[in-house]
């Protein structure tokens, strides 16, 4: 497949195609219409007990589905970097899984490195059933075409390390290897990951404990890296309400060792849907309620015929936060189908550390 066949975890895009969602409500939802009815698609439900390492593995009864790395990085002058890998699966139709080119599920690969003065992408697809794309809950593997996450042998399913990660595009490429000592992390309400008060959600944990090595090379000049990741598992049929047109979401990596997922859901109406969890240093995951959320715009980017809040104040006065942020590259856009921002940032104020932004629907 093309590395520039122009698709986002959460904006994923590629079935649109396939799906015909050609209008820019569609294309705000992102990939398979994430507000639309799921008729014939499991369900999310509270109460599930999450069972290791078959979660880590797909769930073709649900609609959509991805598995998301973020990295956090810098070489040994300090210049910092981004790195993502992101697997996304769509089902096009429900039902009992057909074999080969029959088959149903839709697989799209993201990878992207971001410097202070670049940001590069590269987009790939592939149709399920034939061994181009998938992923095996044990051993771990993630692949679409060459590019691969996968368990090492002495791989903890309970931490999802060590692992390997690889991708690349024209002009870039990366190789890194990802360790933790920290169990998974539940999102939400044990695994149950509300986005509106009508019923919509997801299943949602992440590892944000990841240590990494490794390097990136850009336009064939490599540089050894080290840092923090965040890896997240979601998977759902309707993760979004009808009216609901976008997402910003953020993952900061506190100096203190602590770790914080928040994000705002965009409503037509105003009334955004906020929601977030306060990971513990010692990997204990408490939900933030939406009520203490505060998430303020400070700065706008223009990039084409769009404005996008490159900076944020983000507040939880019951916690004593308040920090500002400030993007690494405030032109981290991802050009891809279903085009979205997604980039590395760091922040400072009550709390100080690094994290990354993603913004899709503007």
């Amino acid at each position: 497949m093309s590395d520039r066949l122009k698709i986002s975890r959460r904006a994923f895009a590629g079935g649109a195609v396939v799906l015909g969602l050609g209008s820019s409500f569609a294309r705000a939802q992102g990939f398979a219409g994430l507000g639309k009815q799921a008729d014939g698609f499991a369900t999310v439900v509270p109460g599930k007990a999450f069972s290791f390492p078959a979660d880590l593995g797909p769930h073709p009864d649900y609609r959509i589905e991805w598995w998301y790395v973020t990295a956090n990085l810098t070489d040994s002058t300090g210049a910092a970097y981004g790195a993502q890998w992101t697997l996304f699966r769509e089902a096009s139709r429900p039902g009992p899984q057909q074999q080969e080119w029959a088959n149903q599920q839709i697989w799209m690969g993201h990878a992207a490195v971001t410097r202070a003065d670049l940001h590069r992408f590269s987009e790939t697809f592939a149709r399920g059933g034939v061994g181009q794309a998938g992923v095996e809950a044990k051993p771990f593997q993630a692949w679409i075409d060459s590019w691969e996450m996968r368990g090492l042998d002495a791989m903890n399913d309970m931490t999802i390390a060590p692992l390997e990660l690889s991708a690349s595009g024209a002009d870039f490429s990366y190789a890194l290897r990802l360790d933790a000592d920290h169990p998974l992390a539940l999102q939400g309400e044990a695994g149950y990951s509300r986005k509106s008060e009508r019923g919509q959600a997801s299943y949602y944990f992440s590892q944000p404990f990841f240590k990494v090595t490794g390097h990136i090379t850009i336009d064939d000049k490599p540089a050894e890296v080290t840092g923090q990741a965040w890896m997240d598992r979601e998977w759902s049929s309707q993760p979004l309400a009808a009216d609901q047109t976008g997402w910003d979401w953020l993952s900061l990596h506190l100096a203190s060792g602590e770790k914080l997922m928040l994000f705002r859901l965009r409503q037509t109406d105003g009334n955004d849907y906020a929601s977030g969890n306060w990971i513990r240093s010692d990997g204990g995951s408490e939900p933030v309620p939406p009520a203490e959320i505060r998430m303020t715009p400070m700065a706008l980017t223009e990039i084409g015929a769009r404005k996008l809040p490159t900076a944020w104040r983000i507040e939880i006065a019951a916690r004593g936060f308040a920090i500002e942020t400030i993007a690494l590259n405030a032109r981290s856009w991802m050009g891809t189908s279903f085009p979205y921002w997604e980039g590395p940032i760091s922040f400072t104020g009550s709390h100080s550390g690094v994290g990354y932004l993603e913004m899709t629907g503007y």
